[in-house]
């Protein structure tokens, strides 16, 4: 089989999207699939061409890790500011579509074009490249849009205040506007594939056709063993969160609880290990805050078994926003398949996922005292660390990597057959 991909996001950038298609990448491989990705230059999470990277500029045809041909094309460096990353998002996805048009190899057609959101414009970089070439195409939708362009104007934790802030909460106020185009190209998409039961189910009550769920799964940490919590009451509690630190995380949330256990005489120790958009605002309330919170740059994946080893739960957070509780982080996941205890922040589907399992301690997103209570009685009480195989188990029958692949796999094969 013949298959285009285009996303926004790849390797050799470290994320989420990026691992998932990178692990998918060595399925379709391994079944013998022919796939070409159209992508920017990798510019993640820093806006700019990551330092090392010159070889894979824009207009670079090389092949990727799983034997793929990935066709760099071009971006625009941004900041923080919503604002910019939009603008490159748009430029990528244009310049994708001409790649498309202007032919990816000598005879070589696709059979069917994936295109993955996050990054609004490639699900209309999609439609057009596939219309271009005669094939279907296939959205992928990894988040609930454009559900949260619904409360873009609340984005931000640290927005400005006064005129500034006004302008900005107009601004983004503004992007709601997207979300009938966004819905247009799901429309016309062959099919929708999303992560989550609960946003399939939103999808189809909007008369949305041949809707396919196919979830993150939980990818093994390179040389890390299950998951032994320390015992030793009254040491330090070791929390832990790893990922994106962005704004629909809320981790001002965390910062907080922090500070506020640390008052009522936790030794609580957050370490948050990662990049993003909410990073320097975090690090001023820390400051503010003079919270027991520690800051580290991205690491590796080969360097993760390191960062779990140091702590004793992991956070996993998401805002109070009705289309977050349709959302499922695809880190956790991952550490309920090691066995960590989940300080899990977060409401709808992932919080079910917790609470069913017995995976961790759930607490609502955005609540400082249930969280800092939380804890508290994990420091008091390291027995309450120890988690139940029910995760591991709910991983297995749901989350499983070669199983997921085989699924998304059929599917492609039949929209393909379809034509």
């Amino acid at each position: 089989m013949r298959i285009l991909l285009l996303t926004h996001y790849y390797a050799p950038e470290v994320g989420a999207p990026q691992h998932r298609w990178s692990v998918l990448a060595s399925h379709l491989a391994a079944a013998g699939d022919s796939l070409h990705v159209v992508a920017p230059a990798p510019h993640y999470p820093t806006g700019r061409l990551l330092p090392g990277q010159e070889h894979l500029a824009p207009g670079v045809v090389h092949a990727g890790e799983h034997g793929e041909t990935v066709h760099r094309v071009a971006f625009r460096p941004y900041d923080a500011r919503v604002r910019t990353r939009m603008v490159d998002e748009a430029v990528a996805a244009r310049d994708a579509v001409r790649t498309v048009r202007r032919g990816l190899a000598d005879g070589w057609g696709p059979e069917v074009v994936l295109a993955t959101v996050p990054s609004l414009a490639m699900a209309w970089a999609g439609g057009r490249a596939a219309r271009a070439v005669g094939a279907p195409v296939v959205l992928e939708l990894r988040d609930a849009w454009p559900d949260l362009l619904v409360v873009a104007q609340n984005w931000d934790d640290h927005a400005a205040v006064g005129p500034l802030g006004r302008v900005k909460a107009t601004a983004r106020g503004a992007l709601g506007g997207a979300g009938s185009a966004l819905t247009r190209e799901q429309r016309r998409a062959d099919a929708l594939v999303t992560t989550t039961d609960s946003f399939a189910d939103v999808l189809r009550t909007r008369g949305m056709r041949s809707v396919h769920v196919v979830r993150n799964a939980a990818h093994e940490v390179p040389g890390y063993p299950v998951h032994r919590p320390r015992a030793v009451t009254g040491s330090p509690l070791h929390v832990l969160y790893a990922g994106t630190v962005g704004r629909a995380h809320g981790l001002g949330t965390a910062v907080r609880a922090a500070a506020l256990a640390h008052e009522r005489g936790v030794d609580v120790a957050l370490r948050i290990v990662g990049h993003g958009a909410d990073l320097q605002p975090l690090r001023n309330l820390a400051d503010s805050l003079r919270a027991p919170v520690e800051f580290v740059d991205p690491v590796p994946r080969a360097a993760m078994g390191a960062q779990y080893a140091w702590c004793d739960t992991v956070l996993v957070a998401l805002r109070g926003w009705p289309a977050l509780e349709l959302t499922v982080p695809s880190k956790l996941y991952e550490v309920m398949n090691l066995g960590i205890h989940v300080s899990a922040v977060m409401g709808g589907e992932a919080r079910r996922i917790v609470e069913s399992t017995g995976a961790g301690s759930p607490s609502a997103p955005g609540d400082v005292d249930q969280l800092a209570t939380s804890w508290s009685r994990l420091y008091a009480d390291r027995e309450l660390l120890e988690v139940s195989d029910g995760g591991r188990a709910w991983v297995e029958r749901h989350a499983d990597a070669t199983r997921l692949a085989g699924t998304y796999r059929e599917l492609l094969v039949s929209v393909a057959a379809r034509g």
